[in-house]
This record gives structure tokens, sequence and C-alpha cells, in this order.
């Protein structure tokens, strides 16, 4: 984490921020929620999060799709925001939700393995170091042409590339992981003080991939319990947290202006 715009509504004329507020309208390109397959909700318990998820067979028929978004096609600039993002979509395609997908550089580029469709944007980073990228273990999401979703910890997919048994069309590699194998990553400390808000996902035993954004500041062991407990993914990893943690969801009219790197969304194919 390092340190086309919308029309504003009167409501928000004040609150030239990170974040949209309530008043301001649901952009009017974006699907509503498909509850039948994915849905965003915001919830008090056990403390305040919005949560995305899609079920994980809706990713392999063709309708929705998992991508992962970093340039803008013509030039090597980042896209850096949700509106950029939507404004390169083609007119055929929706972005159902998203969030940041990772920690990033000061030039927004990503610091740990990124795959786009094929295409290897930054080699798998096993080094040791500071920082949250590197309280090991860390973690890779990644998935195939098939739209298979997995959440590996780092040496053990670097092992499953070696042996030719992981061919990710995306992946994007944060730290730490949260849920490892169903176990609270062993550094987290139930009684930690650091207090941050963070964004995380998972792939949870309902058969859904569960993206979620704390709305307050909670520590690494209540957000992974969340994971683990309320939401039942026995694997998780955290993206990012603090000034980086992004959201779009228009469905709970959350939309963040934030500037970040490499974002994750699910994209609806409206043909």
């Amino acid at each position: 984490m390092p340190s086309s715009a919308h029309t504003l509504p009167l409501c928000t004329v004040a609150l030239l921020s990170f974040s949209i507020s309530a008043c301001q309208p649901i952009d009017t390109t974006a699907t509503h929620s498909d509850t039948e397959n994915w849905s965003c909700q915001s919830q008090d318990a056990p403390f305040s999060y919005s949560a995305c998820r899609i079920k994980a067979e809706a990713l392999t028929d063709g309708r929705y799709s998992l991508k992962l978004f970093w340039q803008q096609s013509e030039s090597a600039q980042p896209l850096l925001t949700f509106d950029n993002l939507m404004s390169t979509l083609p007119s055929n395609q929706a972005l159902s939700f998203a969030m940041n997908a990772g920690m990033y550089n000061k030039d927004y580029a990503p610091i740990g393995y990124t795959i786009i469709e094929g295409k290897e944007v930054r080699a798998l980073n096993l080094n040791e170091g500071g920082g949250n990228f590197h309280l090991l273990p860390n973690g890779v999401m990644w998935w195939d042409k098939s739209g298979k979703v997995q959440i590996t910890e780092s040496n053990a997919l670097n092992e499953l590339l070696a042996e030719g048994k992981a061919q990710p069309w995306y992946a994007t590699q944060s730290g730490p992981m949260l849920v490892i194998n169903n176990e609270i990553h062993p550094q987290f400390k139930p009684d930690s003080t650091s207090l941050k808000i963070r964004n995380g996902a998972g792939v949870c035993d309902d058969g859904t991939i569960q993206f979620v954004n704390s709305d307050e500041p909670v520590t690494f062991y209540q957000f992974a319990s969340l994971f683990k407990d309320n939401l039942s993914c026995p694997n998780a990893l955290f993206l990012d947290g603090g000034i980086a943690s992004a959201l779009y969801a228009p469905s709970i009219d959350k939309h963040d202006k934030k500037e970040m790197g490499v974002m994750i969304g699910v994209v609806e194919n409206k043909e």
C-alpha cells in the first residue's frame, strides 16, 4: 500500500472525499444484484463490513467472469479508479462489483505475482521483508481459463507452477494469508491492538467467493475470524488496508473514488 467522473449530486458537493455517501445515486450503467448468482450486502456483526459474494459455478458458464484490471488498453497508464475501469468496458458488459486487488508501489504497479489474461505482469515474489505483504505465509488468489478460483499459499503455488499443475489465467499475490486450510494465520494475535480498515477475499465452503471490506478498523485476527467462523472460508487472503481499501458495489451504494493499482471485479456479459 503506498500512499471519467460522475456528476456529483447536491447532497455530496461538500464531500469531495475518498468514498461515496449513501445519498449519491447508483451508476445507471451498473447491474443490480442477481441474487441467484451474486449479491452484495452490509452487515453490523461481528463488526461493520460490506461483502460481495458470487457463486463459483456462476463463473464457469460465460455470463459472469472474474477479471483483473490494471492498465488502459491504449497505453501503459494505470486505470487508477473504478470510473476509469468502467469507461473501458465494452457496451455489452457491466461491472457488478469490484475492489482493489492487492498491494502496489508508488507507480501503482503490483508488488506481487500478477497474471492478467495469461500474461505475467509480475513474477511470483517469494522474498522475505517487512510490511504486511511479507508477513509470511502470504498467498495468491488465482483462477484458470475455466474460471475455477483458488487461494494458495505462495510457496505451495510455486511448486504447482514448477510441476505444471497450475496454469493461472489471472492471479494476484498479496499478504498475509488470513486463513490457511481452515486455520487462522499463526502470527495473528487475539489481543492485538493494531486496528485498520481492511479488505480481502475468501474461497468458501458454500461454493461462493467472498469479497469483504471492513467498514470500521479491525485487527487481523478479527478480520481472519470473520472469514473462518462467519463466512466458512477455509482459505482467505488479505488484499490491502487503510487508505488503499476500496469497494465498488452500487447495489449497496458503495463507490469509493480512491486511486489504486490492480483492481478485481465481476463482469456480466449481457449478450
